[in-house]
């Protein structure tokens, strides 16, 4: 069944192959992505001058096979005041969105607030991988609660906002955990009504989310009555994605989404929409 993969992590040439957390080339990927039902991925940028997957290797995968691969742009913390222009100058070599953002600082730090304000005057999309604290693990910080975000909607109304990682869904419980240790896991169990992030969802309309890896999946397949409903009320916000690296990795949401649709539980129009429908309308895909 047909799906585009919002949040792709590859590279133009092939990497040595070290362990199970090897990077795959973009070619090497393919047949794996065509294997998955998957038409077309969205690769994630690392930074400006990271050693690979940084803006010029996924723009270049991009242009190398257009049909498969749009990208995202990334940006290094340095020259606040040229944040603008230089964003201005991604999106004119095509990139569709800025993600995933990941500078360890909370929401609410000058840099990120000036990449916030010009991605909304650029109508480009912003894609959050979200941390627990500074100084842990990685990702833009907020915390319990997601209060920093909620003021990041409310500022920037009409910037495209996509949640991702452990600490953005495991707050779709309300009994989310409050230690950063906990909320970097994936979410299990039964979904406790009143969560957050399905409250941001109502409130908010300029929040999506990247329904990739388990962060994503786990929050969805968790519970399958509230997950199923959750797809349901807002198919017109939610993107499946995957963040695979390589081509020996799999997660479980696109086949779960599979069977729900062929079971009757999920419609095909909320299917649809989920996983490639809503990439076509906000990224232009």
């Amino acid at each position: 069944m047909k799906k585009i993969d919002l949040h792709l992590h590859l590279t133009l040439h092939q990497l040595p192959k070290q362990g199970k957390m090897f990077f795959s080339s973009a070619e090497n990927m393919l047949p794996h992505l065509e294997e998955l039902g998957i038409e077309k991925g969205v690769l994630m940028s690392g930074g400006e001058n990271t050693p690979f997957s940084n803006n010029e290797e996924v723009r270049a995968v991009s242009e190398r096979f257009p049909d498969k691969f749009a990208w995202m742009c990334n940006l290094d913390e340095k020259d606040i005041d040229t944040v603008f222009g230089r964003l201005s100058e991604y999106k004119a070599q095509g990139a569709v969105g800025i993600g995933e953002l990941m500078l360890n600082k909370r929401l609410d730090h000058p840099f990120l607030e000036t990449v916030f304000a010009a991605a909304e005057q650029l109508k480009l999309p912003v894609l959050l991988h979200m941390s627990p604290e500074e100084g842990y693990s990685y990702g833009v910080v907020d915390e319990p609660g997601l209060p920093l975000l909620e003021k990041m909607l409310q500022k920037y109304p009409n910037l495209t906002v996509l949640g991702h990682s452990q600490t953005f869904w495991i707050e779709i419980s309300a009994d989310a955990p409050k230690a950063k240790e906990e909320r970097n896991r994936w979410g299990e169990g039964p979904v406790a009504p009143g969560g957050r992030v399905p409250a941001l969802f109502a409130k908010y309309p300029n929040l999506y989310g990247d329904l990739s890896a388990n962060s994503g999946g786990q929050a969805i397949m968790r519970d399958p009555k509230f997950g199923i409903q959750f797809l349901e009320t807002y198919a017109g916000r939610l993107f499946f994605a995957t963040d695979m690296i390589n081509n020996e990795m799999v997660f479980p949401l696109g086949a779960w989404l599979e069977e729900q649709v062929g079971s009757g539980a999920l419609s095909a129009e909320a299917y649809e929409q989920i996983c490639w429908k809503n990439a076509r309308r906000i990224f232009g895909l």
